[in-house]
Parts: C-alpha cells; structure tokens; sequence
C-alpha cells in the first residue's frame, strides 16, 4: 500500500479518536463552569458573602484545579490527533501535486 492510501487509512482510524478527544474537552470545558458554580455556592454555605470571596474560593478549590489538569489533558490529546491528522491530509495532496507534475512531465516530453 502506497503513502497516500496509507494516510487516508490513518484519518479512517483515527477519525473517531479525534471526535472522542474533542467532545472530552468541551465537556470538560463546559464542566469547568458548572464546577465552579457548585464550589461558589459550597463556598457560600461555608459564610463567604460577596460573590467575588466566592469566585476566590471556587478557583482555588483542589477540585477545580484537578478539573484544569484535566482539560489540559484532553486539550493535548486533541491537538495532537488534529495535527497528525493534518498531516496525513497534507500527505495526500503532496502526492497528489506530484503525480500531476509527473504526469506533466511525461506528457511534455512525448
């Protein structure tokens, strides 16, 4: 099997894996806000009054950290199966050009 083919076979395994990694990350993007949400209230029912005390306690949770971490993760996992993915894409227009130039090529020397 040739490069082309093999890197359109990459994109068909790896397509879902793609998708996986990206509907992890806006969950856990979407997560982030209803956590925050959870730990400013706990934080409120802990005596902290001013919405800005408990924006203050929610970003410094544990929780909420170990939440960032995570998206971190997802976010890496995601780029990184994007660009491997584009670069099979590119693979295939590389060789794409280069069969048209040689075909070129052939046809101009006849």
């Amino acid at each position: 099997m040739n490069a082309p083919y093999k890197a359109i076979e990459f994109i068909l395994e790896n397509a879902a894996k793609f998708a996986k990694a990206k509907s992890e990350r806006i969950y856990l993007d979407e997560f982030r806000r209803t956590k925050r949400a959870l730990l400013m209230k706990q934080a409120m029912e802990m005596g902290y009054e001013s919405a800005a005390a408990q924006e203050r306690e929610a970003y410094a949770h544990p929780e909420y950290e170990e939440l960032l971490k995570g998206l971190a993760v997802a976010v890496e996992q995601e780029e990184l199966l994007r660009w491997k993915l584009t670069a099979a894409t590119l693979k295939t227009e590389i060789w794409r050009t280069e069969s048209a130039n040689e075909r070129n090529g052939i046809k101009a020397t006849e």
